[in-house]
């Protein structure tokens, strides 16, 4: 894509520009053009490593289970895959946000010396593939027999595996919910999400030179660190970056 995102207005003016109206879009921030749309535990190079990466969900459960103040339930996979992805353990999942603003604020937030992106997802489209008869965003309740086969996949590629899907969050936290949070879910077929399997994807770049005006854009219209998470060490954050301390 030809242009130059220098303000807010030049951002909002590629949806009018490029997307339609009528359907629904999901957006990804990445601080560096160069990063690859593939979920952290299936970005290691050696098969015994992606391996490694998802075993340690199983891991996890047996330690914090009882320190959660609002656990997924036992059979919950996707909750604590998810739980998993909330305090950094690699997984199959990638983060993506319904709020472009939010999608903005993480090309800008970090790397001040890269050129970011922005990655524009149509999730509906991505689905189609799985289900044409009914494209919708997969959820755990209603789509149990699509999602759960994901949870056993190991780290190696198949040629006729399982392809990238579109699904809602089904732990809820006050994080998810403030960024407007969904994901994909990575299968084995191939592992970082292209054109082929999305025919939809639109990259917006964010030159270097930009984004730290367009972080103070941001922050005027309330999307700043305070409002993407919300846990207190990032209010402190954003209280004495404010002050300028």
């Amino acid at each position: 894509m030809d242009l130059e995102i220098g303000s807010l207005s030049d951002f909002f003016a590629v949806f009018s520009w490029t997307l339609d109206s009528t359907k629904l879009f999901w957006f990804r921030g990445h601080s560096r053009s160069d990063y690859r749309l593939a979920p952290t535990a299936l970005r290691y190079e050696e098969d015994e490593k992606r391996d490694k990466a998802l075993s340690l969900v199983a891991d996890m459960r047996r330690f914090v289970e009882m320190k959660l103040d609002r656990p997924p339930a036992a059979d919950d996979h996707l909750g604590w895959m998810q739980v998993a992805q909330h305090y950094g353990l690699p997984t199959r999942l990638l983060d993506w946000t319904q709020n472009a603003a939010v999608a903005l604020f993480f090309a800008c937030c970090k790397d001040e010396d890269a050129d970011g992106l922005v990655v524009i997802l149509n999730p509906i489209e991505l689905n189609q593939g799985v289900d044409p008869r009914s494209p919708r965003i997969f959820n755990s309740q209603r789509d149990v027999h699509i999602i759960e086969p994901y949870f056993t996949l190991d780290g190696r590629i198949r040629r006729n595996g399982k392809k990238t899907i579109a699904i809602n969050p089904t732990w809820n936290t006050d994080r998810i919910a403030m960024q407007q949070g969904a994901f994909t879910l990575h299968g084995s077929r191939k592992f970082e999400l292209d054109r082929s399997q999305a025919s939809s994807l639109l990259y917006v770049p964010i030159l270097s030179e930009h984004k730290e005006s367009l972080l103070n854009e941001l922050q005027r219209v309330g999307i700043g660190e305070m409002f993407i998470f919300p846990e207190p060490e990032h209010v402190c954050a954003h209280l004495r970056r404010t002050a300028k301390l």
